[in-house]
């Protein structure tokens, strides 16, 4: 089930209501559980995985886009986005898993784009990858996620509709004490006459119990019921959360900047508050001025003008908003290390809460 069959957002979702609705645009995921009972530091139980997601396509990765990152709280990470910041431009695939398999998911996406005949005029590479913590359920110091994880979700990814919840980066994460993970959503905006999409996918993996709303009510102080069974010291902490956007619209890197900014209203209206123990980190790009990119030409690129991206602006904070609240209704009870149990969303009583 997904939330919008029970709540009634603002805007017009695109086909899938996802991320893949901006064309090009193509997400995998690679999921990892295994084991139950006590907790054995690498044997598991493992509860992981990695997603990946193409601005381009498999086929087009080596083709950048317009990019731009900005951050709410720091704790966390997001490789590459240094440069980014400085050319202007996302260059690679983007993964999201934990935060102790960063490395290897990077050293992997490098391995990947080395052997891609498409990328051989790269000499090196500065993936992003960008990750949140889920060692509450998953044996997270023994680096289950590898290499052979890595081009499993890359060779998954497709323009279908996204899968949500527990899979992939998502897959053993907490999202405002309840069961979180991967959640997406899509808006479609027109401007004289030109239709374009914005879309978002999501690692949810913060907040309280007590801040939970949902459609404008506060619905986290009534459900009180079913907190998180902890049977270790590893207490959930504040969490992290990261937000990837995708539109087609012809927008130039500081105009991405602002889209990426505005992940924060969706996720305050959600109930989080960029906590200082949060890594919450956006990033958008654009798939539009496909050639735009040249190491020895002058190109030639379109814009929209800053005074009519404020429909855009709308777009990320309503599917930011959704997006989350997608990996809530999608993700399902788990138990990990140490029987460790986060129970997913009680759907049936939030019905009778938002009625």
């Amino acid at each position: 089930m997904r939330a919008r069959e029970l709540i009634n957002f603002d805007g017009t979702p695109g086909k899938y209501n996802s991320i893949t609705d901006v064309d090009d645009v193509e997400v995998g995921h690679s999921t990892i559980i295994n084991g139950n009972g006590k907790l054995i530091v690498g044997e598991g139980p493992v509860r992981t995985g990695v997603t990946v997601i193409f601005p381009r396509g498999k086929s087009y990765a080596h083709l950048p886009v317009f990019a731009a990152y900005d951050v709410l709280n720091g704790n966390g990470e997001m490789t590459g986005t240094i440069w980014v910041e400085e050319s202007g431009f996302l260059e690679t695939p983007i993964a999201i898993t934990n935060t102790h398999s960063v490395g290897i998911v990077r050293d992997s996406v490098i391995q990947w784009i080395m052997n891609n005949n498409n990328f051989k005029e790269t000499r090196f590479s500065l993936p992003v990858i960008a990750e949140t913590y889920d060692g509450v359920l998953n044996d997270i110091n023994g680096h289950h996620v590898k290499q052979e994880h890595v081009l499993e979700a890359i060779l998954n990814a497709s323009q279908f509709p996204v899968y949500e919840g527990n899979i992939g980066g998502g897959t053993g994460m907490i999202c405002h004490q309840f069961k979180g993970g991967i959640g997406t959503s899509s808006r479609q905006i027109n401007i004289n006459d030109n239709a374009y999409t914005v879309g978002t996918l999501v690692q949810a993996n913060y907040g309280k119990r007590e801040r939970l709303t949902i459609n404008g009510v506060n619905v986290g102080k009534t459900l009180s019921n079913h907190f998180p069974e902890i049977n270790s010291s590893n207490i959930p902490g504040d969490g992290s959360i990261i937000v990837i956007i995708a539109t087609n619209a012809p927008l130039l890197p500081h105009q991405l900047k602002k889209l990426a900014r505005r992940s924060s209203l969706g996720i305050g209206n959600v109930g989080g508050i960029g906590a200082n123990g949060s890594g919450d980190i956006f990033l958008a790009f654009s798939t539009s001025n496909k050639h735009a990119f040249s190491r020895k030409n002058i190109s030639d690129i379109q814009m929209i003008s800053n005074d009519m991206i404020d429909p855009f602006l709308q777009a990320v904070v309503e599917s930011t908003e959704e997006s989350i609240i997608n990996s809530l209704f999608a993700a399902e009870t788990m138990t990990g290390i140490n029987n460790n149990k986060v129970y997913e969303l009680p759907i049936n009583r939030l019905k009778e809460l938002l009625n």
